[in-house]
Order: C-alpha cells, then sequence, then structure tokens
C-alpha cells in the first residue's frame, strides 16, 4: 500500500531516471490534460512532499498521488506494456519510458505554485521540514480525536497510512478509537512513526517488527485471525466507512 516511505521511494527511482534528460514523448492520458505536451522540455527536478509527487518539467509541474493502487513504473524504452488502459501519463527520453498507473490524482501544474496544493500538510516525515514538536502539537490539538483518525490526518504529519497507522496504535498499545487525550507521550509517538518511515523509505517490503522474513514484517496489520506476536490473542480486524481502509489490532495488549 503507498504511503509516504514509498511515494519517497518513487520520487528517487524517478529522479535518477529522468533529471537531467529530455523528454522525447509526452502522452498525458487525463481528459483535463490531454492536451499538455512537454516533449522536448528537459526535466529539472523530482521532489516528494507526504504522499505526493512532484516531476518538474521546465515551466510547468507533473503533480501525482498514488492514493491505493497507483504507481509510477521505470524501464528501458520500448519494454512492453501490460494493462495499457490504467496508464495515466507516459514520460519517455531517449532510453528510458517512465509510467504512471492508475494514479489517484493526476494534474499539470504551474510550477511556480505547485506546492500551494499541499501547503496544509504538517510536517513531512522525510522531509526537510521535519519538525516533531510541531507534529506532537497537532496529534493533541484535539484530544478527543480518535487515535487513528489523527494518525492518517496528512496535516497532522504528512506520510501515515493505514499500515503504520495500525502498527504504531500496537507499538503504543493503544486502540485505534482510543481518544488521542490516553497517549502519554506523543511526541515519542510521532518520533517512532518518523523512525518506522524513515529506515524502510529505500526498502520494496516494509517491515515495523525489525524482522525482515516474509510474513514476519508487521506486527498486526494484514493479520487478521492471526495470532498476536505478543501474547498469541487472534488478531481482529473491522472495515473502514470506506471499504478501503481496514483495521487491524490485537483484543488484548491494546486497550
Amino acid at each position: 500500500m503507498p504511503e509516504g516511505d514509498t511515494v519517497f521511494r518513487t520520487a528517487a527511482i524517478l529522479r535518477e531516471a529522468l533529471v537531467g534528460k529530455t523528454l522525447t514523448r509526452c502522452d498525458v492520458r487525463v481528459p483535463q490534460y490531454a492536451t499538455v505536451d512537454l516533449t522536448g522540455q528537459t526535466v529539472d527536478e523530482v521532489l516528494s512532499r507526504g504522499k505526493h509527487l512532484f516531476i518538474r518539467v521546465g515551466a510547468a509541474s507533473i503533480h501525482s498521488h498514488l492514493k491505493m493502487d497507483g504507481s509510477w513504473r521505470v524501464a528501458a524504452r520500448g519494454t512492453p506494456v501490460g494493462r495499457a488502459y490504467k496508464i495515466r501519463i507516459i514520460l519517455e527520453t531517449n532510453d528510458i519510458q517512465a509510467l504512471g498507473i492508475d494514479l489517484g490524482v493526476l494534474d499539470i501544474l504551474d510550477r511556480a505554485h505547485d506546492v500551494d496544493v499541499v501547503a496544509h500538510l504538517g510536517p513531512d516525515l522525510l522531509g526537510p521540514d521535519w519538525d516533531a514538536a510541531r507534529a506532537a502539537a497537532n496529534l493533541v490539538a484535539d484530544p478527543d480525536r480518535p487515535i487513528a483518525a489523527a494518525l492518517l490526518d496528512q496535516r497532522v504529519m504528512a506520510g501515515v497510512g493505514n499500515v503504520y497507522c495500525n502498527e504504531l496504535c500496537f507499538v503504543f498499545g493503544r486502540l485505534p478509537t482510543s481518544a488521542v487525550s490516553t497517549l502519554t507521550d506523543p511526541r515519542r509517538v510521532v518520533t517512532r512513526a518518523r523512525d518506522m518511515l524513515w529506515v524502510n523509505r529505500s526498502r520494496i517490503n516494509r517491515t515495523t517488527t525489525g524482522n525482515r522474513r516474509t510474513g514476519a514484517e508487521l506486527w498486526v496489520y494484514g493479520r487478521g485471525g492471526k495470532p498476536c506476536r505478543r501474547c498469541g490473542t487472534p488478531i481482529a480486524r473491522a472495515d473502514g466507512v470506506d471499504s478501503e481502509r481496514i483495521t487491524y489490532w490485537c483484543p488484548s495488549c491494546q486497550r
């Protein structure tokens, strides 16, 4: 599931593949921007901000958000493409093709003002603006709010998605529905969130347990019905209101 670490890693891959190169093809498959053609222009910069990604080309900025299922794929130019109907944008250079697939958001923005779309975000867990004190203050701003809702709010801190939300609740022994006021050390929570994303920023398969063996990487996420790694109690799960964010917790370890 794409979260802040996924986007950070994606930006690094696109940066290495595209920056400094001239586009030989730009095919935007979103009706609103179908006439945009950046062919002949040079890719200057690729950066991430929380779960948002920007590819800056000349006076334009290609802004994308992966949402639940999106991805960017880089390969040698001419590599066969499967499920072409899911491709939202194709960028090519003399030797590389970058495909934006099933992107939840794709905009072509004025580069001079592209960061306006992320101005509402809290400190970026993997960015130069990271500020643990500000993130902790944002987290406790509404003490009655459920912890999960606060962690998933990108205005609190940018980068936490459903996987890390569930894992953080487990690590700190709180039910996702518990109020933020039950957290005894909010700064420790946001610092642990940052540590989790930081150690996974270059990995394809993330781990929060510290164990990278297949099937042992996570504490509770995706483990509904399986025994808790600490106490053996079956992990509980519940579907979210939007049917996409599923909550996992240990009924014994989380209170």
